[in-house]
């Protein structure tokens, strides 16, 4: 007996949302198992996005190398990792004291990265500093500082594991990066400026390295939102108009490492629309900005 007409919709929407239910549940396996005996360092363990990446990555039987500026954080991430963890399929982390603030360390901590396994399979660059503020107030000092944390430092780190890289023909850097690095904003020069500079430096170390089967990926998201509820109503790659959430990104991490994306941009469409619009109706995009500038101006002195 035939359907009826008013039935075949709903049941290829089940039918499709089946599909694709069943689809993420393989690349998330499938992402698990590529990374298991990887040697992964997180170079901001401590946050929200690089403790959901820990626990995705440790679960998956990565030998991981927390990097953070805290140590008593990184020890409270170790022992929530480590408790009740099966030490035949997983390896307790190790951890390294990383602060991109402090360049003059760097050297230090490059080698006592290299020499925790003697290698690195997967680099996750996902530390930041963040600042909005009118230009003219931002000081030297404070500009030099996002310099060192947002492009210095993950540029310096990327540098320094390289060699190995290249000797053992394998291995993959990933920026976790802003859409900032693409779309510049008012209020934020010193900030869009540093992801600029980073974006493009991983932009040209993709193309340098590609010979020695090393892979270099950019994920662009636009701000990450950690007071977004876990399990909201779920929305194409966990993107909310409100930000992304931590674990989302997280997720999209390890979906990149699997598939050896590239280049990913983590956003909704008001960003795209505003990239489309820089590229090919620049003076259009100017004005628009400048407007909201302008009106952001006189509503602070009506207040």
């Amino acid at each position: 007996m035939a359907l009826p007409t008013v039935m075949v919709l709903p049941m290829l929407i089940v039918v499709a949302a089946g599909i694709y239910y069943i689809y993420n549940e393989i690349i998330q396996y499938m992402s698990k198992s590529m990374v298991k005996n990887k040697v992964v360092v997180i170079t901001d363990a401590v946050s929200g996005v690089g403790s959901e990446c820990a626990h995705h990555f440790h679960k998956g039987g990565a030998r991981l190398i927390l990097c953070g500026a805290s140590w008593d954080k990184m020890e409270s991430l170790y022992d929530t990792l480590t408790s009740g963890a099966d030490p035949r399929v997983t390896f307790p982390p190790k951890l390294v004291l990383l602060d991109f603030s402090d360049m003059d360390s760097m050297p230090e901590v490059v080698n006592e990265v290299v020499e925790c396994y003697g290698c690195v399979d997967i680099l996750v660059c996902n530390s930041s500093m963040k600042l909005k503020a009118p230009v003219h107030t931002v000081s030297l000092e404070l500009d030099r500082n996002i310099m060192d944390i947002n492009y210095f430092g993950p540029s310096t780190l990327a540098k320094g594991v390289l060699p190995a890289m290249m000797s053992r023909r394998s291995g993959h850097i990933l920026l976790v990066n802003s859409i900032q690095g693409r779309l510049a904003i008012p209020f934020r020069t010193s900030y869009s400026a540093s992801k600029h500079a980073v974006q493009a430096f991983f932009d040209c170390l993709r193309a340098e390295v590609e010979e020695y089967g090393i892979i270099v990926s950019t994920i662009s998201h636009t701000f990450i939102n950690a007071a977004l509820p876990s399990t909201p109503p779920a929305k194409p790659q966990g993107l909310s108009t409100f930000g992304v959430r931590p674990a989302d990104l997280a997720n999209e991490i390890m979906r990149t490492v699997s598939r050896k994306k590239k280049e990913v941009l983590l956003a909704h469409p008001i960003p795209w629309v505003a990239l489309y619009l820089r590229s090919f109706f620049p003076s259009f995009f100017f004005a628009v900005v400048a407007a909201g500038v302008k009106d952001s101006a006189m509503a602070e002195q009506m207040q």
